[in-house]
């Protein structure tokens, strides 16, 4: 009987070459087994109308080329998280574990958890809690008051006293004036001591309703950990050669020690699982976006993205252990290593052309970067030599000082925006407005690094202007003029749709990869730091 997860090729396929070795999921081009499988997926998640409000507000999905053990041909298919609040769908391989099944633990528990917090709630809104916290609070407020109000009145009553003394004064009216301090002394005391017994006794009624609150909250994180820990268990993956391991021991050389919430949900972990359990042979992967794009993030309907390292890397590094898969990209060296262009050069500084593929610093890999290539040939110049970076896939103009001193006074102008920069770049589609002002703040995002996120909340500000050149063949020419210089500024900005809504041309990360990223650092301005001289060099972009 054949398994109704396994999908047979609406086309014909034996003229696709399968690839040699398996896709490296973290970078790379989907295979055309892939394009059409997703094709094919896309179709039918098209036809579930049923679903369609849910798709509209954005899915990943996967595919995974696979052949049977007759050495057939097929792919399986794959949502990351759940749909319509079920894990289980006809088309779609099922989960590693099934979190939402009615009868298992975690659905249970997190009812019980759920009616704790109904408890919880409760209780912060009983009437006796509610009053006795008031009360008390009022009190605290009153006693504040009034004990703050005695003081000055104290305060004041000691400036007059030492204006008395200043005066010949009786031994008399000296003692007068020394029993009038001690009195005041004394009964601020006792307004302390009153106010002190009054606010003890009202805590004394607030206590236990307090501490219910509390230890309802420490039952809640105490049962919500065990939880956690617990279905983290229940996640074991297969790998090639037929070991098994569960998340927590997966993630446990991680910086973080533990796996992230949503860990082994994604697609890929799911649609190997899959292959491993039913003897399918995986030959090639990808993941690709359906529906609107998050507030968030960058992502395009129809668009190809590689695994997030955040949740999938160690689940996936090790699920692929027995294949053979191909090399990161990102780590090899081209196979010619382009030159450096110098532009302009004195005793000071020196300004190159970046190709592309070349990195700025050097990498966690054997790739040649700008600084090593600088070091080899000024082994007498002192500092950290480049005084700003480039993206690896960008090229351009990179700025260098020979001289620590250089590199400071160089450096200051970045830090005060006094350097100006003109980026150009091909963009996807026509861009409507001929320019303007993108200011959409970023951050890191922790799950997928180096990818950057919009976040206007906790995101360091972002600001771009761009005006567009001209428009031709489906494409548009955009000048970006940064005014920070945040990481991946302008490929969010251009991305995002409160952007341009345009990625850049061969952006792997927020668009669709190419032969390169069509973005190039094409001129640069700034003032000497020796002769005081404004300088402007330009380089056109070699497209």
């Amino acid at each position: 009987m054949e398994d109704e997860k396994l999908h047979r090729f609406g086309t014909d396929v034996r003229g696709i070459l399968l690839p040699g070795r398996f896709t490296y999921p973290f970078h790379y081009t989907p295979h055309p087994l892939c394009l059409l499988a997703a094709e094919e997926v896309q179709h039918y998640v098209a036809s579930r109308v049923d679903w369609a409000d849910e798709l509209a507000k954005g899915k990943m999905f996967g595919v995974l080329v696979v052949e049977d053990e007759a050495g057939g041909v097929g792919y399986l298919a794959a949502f990351s998280g759940n749909l319509v609040h079920s894990n289980q769908h006809e088309f779609f391989v099922p989960p590693v574990y099934d979190l939402l099944q009615p009868d298992g633990f975690f659905k249970k528990e997190e009812e019980e958890i759920s009616a704790l917090n109904h408890r919880i709630a409760s209780w912060k809104q009983s009437p006796a809690y509610l009053e006795a916290r008031l009360t008390y609070e009022k009190a605290q407020a009153e006693s504040a008051r009034v004990l703050q109000t005695f003081k000055e009145e104290m305060k004041l009553a000691k400036l007059k006293r030492d204006r008395l003394r200043q005066q010949s004064l009786t031994d008399e009216e000296e003692a007068n004036l020394v029993r009038e301090s001690q009195f005041q002394k004394a009964e601020y005391k006792r307004l302390e001591r009153k106010w002190k017994a009054e606010l003890d006794t009202l805590e004394t009624r607030l206590r236990p309703l307090l501490e219910r609150i509390e230890a309802g909250k420490a039952e809640r994180k105490r049962r919500s950990a065990a939880l956690q820990l617990r279905l983290f268990s229940q996640f074991r993956f297969l790998n090639a050669r037929g070991e098994q391991a569960d998340l927590c021991t997966l993630f446990a050389d991680t910086p973080t020690r533990v796996p992230p919430a949503g860990a082994g949900e994604c697609a890929a972990p799911k649609l190997l699982q899959y292959a491993y359990l039913h003897h399918l042979r995986p030959r090639a992967m990808a993941e690709f976006w359906w529906g609107a794009s998050p507030v968030s993030e960058v992502r395009h309907a129809g668009h190809f993205y590689p695994a997030c390292q955040g949740k999938c890397g160690p689940i996936l590094r090790f699920m692929l252990q027995g294949l053979e898969v191909d090399d990161d990209p990102l780590a090899k060296e081209p196979v010619l290593t382009p030159s450096l262009e110098i532009l302009y050069e004195d005793a000071y500084l020196l300004v190159v052309n970046k190709p592309a593929s070349m990195l700025s610093v050097p990498g966690k890999g054997a790739r040649t970067s700008v600084y090593a290539e600088v070091r080899r040939r000024y082994p007498e110049a002192t500092g950290p030599l480049l005084v700003h970076r480039l993206d690896m896939d960008t090229s351009g103009l990179l700025l260098i000082a020979k001289r620590k001193d250089i590199h400071q006074a160089l450096q200051a102008q970045f830090k005060h925006r006094a350097v100006r920069k003109q980026y150009v770049a091909w963009l996807e589609g026509s861009v409507q407005t001929d320019k303007g002002v993108v200011d959409l703040p970023l951050r890191p995002d922790p799950l997928d690094r180096p990818r950057q996120l919009v976040d206007k909340v906790q995101g360091k500000p972002a600001v771009t202007r761009f005006e567009v050149l001209r428009r031709e063949g489906g494409r548009t020419l955009v000048a970006f003029y940064p005014e920070t210089g945040r990481t991946h500024q302008l490929r969010v900005h251009a991305a995002h749709p409160e952007g341009l809504g345009h990625p850049i041309v061969g952006d792997p990360l927020y668009g669709t990869s190419s032969t390169r990223l069509y973005l190039h650092a094409a001129r640069l301005t700034f003032r000497h730091p020796a002769t005081g001289e404004e300088m402007t060099i330009k380089k056109e972009a070699a497209w």
